[in-house]
């Protein structure tokens, strides 16, 4: 695992480029319609940099990330990771050159999307209603559109054509030495300032099984060759947007093919989104990172204690993959999937932070995902603002009488004057009994449950290990 420091650390010079020319009206693209997916400390750091680029030029003077550390009185692992979305995001491209002298990049400011290609991109919109709702998302679509101008009657066009207006020259006029020839075209070490076009968000096609969802389908229901560019594009977009599998993708593709054996984007998308919204109960997906954030890691590259690899695995894997895990390499149900996609959305809790509590609930609940139990959890994991796997332990080991209690159905432990006799707990194997003293208690080695979940998520630990 590459740290930030592995790839940046504050002595790096730096220059700021633009893609292409920046307007003002970018900040409002940027601010009103980016930064919900992004976050403020992102579109700081774009600012920022944007900032350093003198009005009507295309680069900046050298810096250090020193330098930008202390203006945007950020740590470098946070510009380290905001620098990493605004790449995912398609507003950053970023170039580095090792020598002698030192490390040095490039920052290449790439231009947002203009409203129109925001609004219908087939992912971003999508993500962007998910995030702020319909009502603030239609006053945005509002804000940034206007009613077509309409002719008033009784008008009718006299504007004059090129050849109307400009008469033509003999031919030998045209004509041009060597001199005149390099000064009619651009120079080979110079562009002109201009705005170019904004790329949108793409997801590489080989990420989708395109042979198997082929394969799936007889040639006379749909030619190969209806499979364009642009299809397998918008294939793989909405594979990734969704969470679709190339034979669930086959079924929504057939809904798309149109009289002459073609495949309509627009129709395939609304098949997707439709399907979505039927399988998740009218919901939309969330734009969450995939697993836990580089500000949020323990910085373990060599794992040396059972623990520690824990936290290591923990941390690279996704709540969906852990799930995966620990079915024994089943896909999780659709229940299942929209209890963490929720607590994940609502309680704001981060990917690794999410597996620890799914592997603790599932272990105290004999593998099942109680939804109450674990939303009330994850609300109290929410207000103690618990942002890394390692603090998630720990509170999960200091609390676990709590949370006991909260399994059991009763209020407080002293709210029934005495306590009964302890039953026997089936714990995770992170999990270090400890008592309010600081002694360690007797674990539960007698219990068979505990002994063949402990045995399940070591083998699946070794399998991550060896790379599954």
């Amino acid at each position: 695992m590459t740290q930030h420091w592995q790839e940046t650390v504050p002595i790096d010079r730096y220059h700021v480029a633009a893609g292409g020319l920046l307007h003002d009206y970018d900040r409002k693209v940027l601010t009103f319609l980016y930064q919900p997916l992004i976050g403020p400390t992102c579109l700081s750091l774009y600012m920022t940099l944007w900032a350093e680029i003198e009005e009507n030029r295309l680069w900046s003077q050298s810096g250090t990330h020193h330098n930008l550390m202390a203006i945007m009185d950020l740590n470098l692992k946070e510009i380290f990771h905001a620098r990493q979305k605004l790449e995912g995001m398609g507003l950053l491209k970023t170039y580095v050159k090792n020598s002698e002298d030192g490390r040095s990049f490039i920052y290449e400011l790439q231009p947002p999307l203009s409203p129109q290609q925001f609004f219908l991109d087939g992912m971003l919109n999508v993500y962007l209603y998910r995030k702020i709702g319909k009502n603030q998302f239609l006053r945005l679509k509002q804000f940034f559109s206007d009613k077509l101008p309409e002719a008033e009657p009784g008008y009718s066009e006299i504007t004059k054509a090129f050849q109307d207006v400009f008469l033509s020259v003999p031919p030998q006029a045209l004509l041009y030495n060597e001199d005149s020839a390099a000064d009619l075209t651009e120079a080979e070490t110079q562009t002109f300032i201009g705005r170019k076009e904004s790329n949108k968000i793409q997801i590489n096609t080989a990420e989708f099984n395109f042979d198997l969802l082929v394969g799936g389908i007889q040639d006379s229901l749909i030619p190969k060759k209806a499979f364009t560019t642009k299809v397998k594009e918008a294939i793989s977009n909405l594979a990734f947007l969704y969470g679709i599998d190339a034979i669930k993708m086959k079924n929504i593709v057939l809904s798309a093919v149109t009289d002459d054996s073609e495949i309509d984007i627009e129709e395939l998308r609304k098949a997707a989104r439709d399907w979505y919204q039927f399988e998740y109960q009218d919901q939309l997906p969330a734009l969450l990172d995939r697993t836990q954030p580089f500000p949020h890691k323990a910085g373990i590259d060599q794992p040396k204690t059972k623990e520690e690899e824990l936290v290591h695995y923990f941390e690279k894997t996704s709540p969906r993959q852990l799930l995966i895990d620990l079915s024994g390499g089943a896909e999780p149900s659709k229940s299942d999937l929209q209890i963490i996609e929720e607590v994940m959305f609502k309680q704001k809790l981060l990917p690794g932070v999410v597996n620890v509590l799914v592997q603790y609930v599932m272990i105290k609940t004999n593998m099942k995902l109680t939804k109450a139990y674990i939303e009330k959890i994850a609300s109290h994991w929410s207000r103690k603002k618990i942002s890394t796997v390692t603090d998630a332990m720990e509170l999960a080991k200091s609390e676990h009488r709590q949370y006991l209690d909260w399994a059991e159905g009763k209020k407080t432990p002293a709210a029934s004057g005495k306590r009964k006799s302890v039953r026997k707990e089936v714990l995770p194997d992170w999990f270090e009994k400890k008592s309010e003293n600081g002694r360690d208690q007797p674990q539960n080695q007698e219990d068979p449950d505990f002994e063949i979940e402990k045995k399940k998520l070591e083998e699946e630990l070794k399998k991550f290990k060896s790379g599954r």
